[in-house]
């Protein structure tokens, strides 16, 4: 009986083992196939809650103070948020999807890229400034990776553009419970949510547009097998064998 529940012991630990296959990236990519890949990426689009950072620039600067206005962190608690710091920076996105800009009034920004704003403020500003240059930059860009990864959490990007890998080696890289082969992502499209899910085993999904994250991301990498089996009856091991125990010591009294 003894060999039994050792052999059985063994069987479950080696059944929730992961293998070399189960965490190596990129497994379709050998020296022969190496080359370029094209990702494609897509600006984003500004959403609610967006903070924007606006800079103006023109041949006479003095034609551009009714444009301007200086935010100042005066009466701001010392312990005030990073998003409260980025809100001394920039315009809020409100829940209607406008802007309200000096000289200009409300802009309507939900679902632009940052190009297409500047465009707008140098067309409305154009008109009574000469030359006037816009720079729009999204100062939130957010992303937020949980599950089997070393560092969960929401991590906000200076860029407007982050890798997939990039936001993963953020996030300490998945762990080795973490399925390469089933990393989620989920994102934002105006009132719906587009969800995929990528194999990171493979190179196919580099050249999609999920490569390059978007605001708002969201990605999840689930538990691989042998993590779920670990999770459940399989990795209460003790639990196991105690049971198997008393059912192999019935038998042998029932069948003496």
């Amino acid at each position: 009986m003894k060999k039994i529940i050792l052999l059985l012991a063994i069987t479950l630990v080696l059944g929730s083992c992961a293998t070399k296959e189960d965490v190596i990236y990129f497994q379709d990519i050998d020296n022969a196939s190496l080359g370029s890949v094209s990702a494609v990426y897509e600006h984003p689009e500004i959403q609610v809650n967006d903070i924007l950072k606006i800079d103006l620039s023109a041949l006479n600067p003095k034609s551009l103070v009714p444009y301007q206005f200086e935010k100042t962190a005066e009466g701001m608690p010392s312990k005030a948020s990073q998003t409260e710091l980025l809100k001394l920076e920039g315009y809020l996105v409100t829940e209607a999807g406008f802007i309200k800009y000096p000289g200009v009034g409300k802009l309507q920004v939900v679902g632009k890229t940052t190009q297409e704003i500047e465009d707008l403020l140098e067309s409305e500003i154009g008109k009574y400034v000469k030359n006037v240059t816009a720079r729009v930059r999204l100062v939130n860009f957010k992303i937020t990776v949980i599950g089997e990864v070393k560092q969960p959490g929401t991590y906000t990007v200076s860029e407007e553009s982050i890798s997939l890998p990039q936001a993963l080696g953020l996030a300490g890289d998945l762990t080795i419970q973490g399925s390469r082969e089933n990393v989620l992502v989920i994102r934002q499209k105006g009132d719906s949510r587009e969800k995929i899910r990528l194999d990171l085993t493979q190179s196919n999904w580099m050249d999609t547009p999920y490569y390059f994250l978007q605001q708002n991301d969201i990605v999840y990498v689930k538990p691989n097998t042998a993590k779920v089996k670990s999770a459940g009856i399989v990795g209460n091991l003790g639990t196991v064998l105690s049971v198997v125990s008393i059912l192999l010591s019935a038998a042998v009294i029932i069948f003496r």
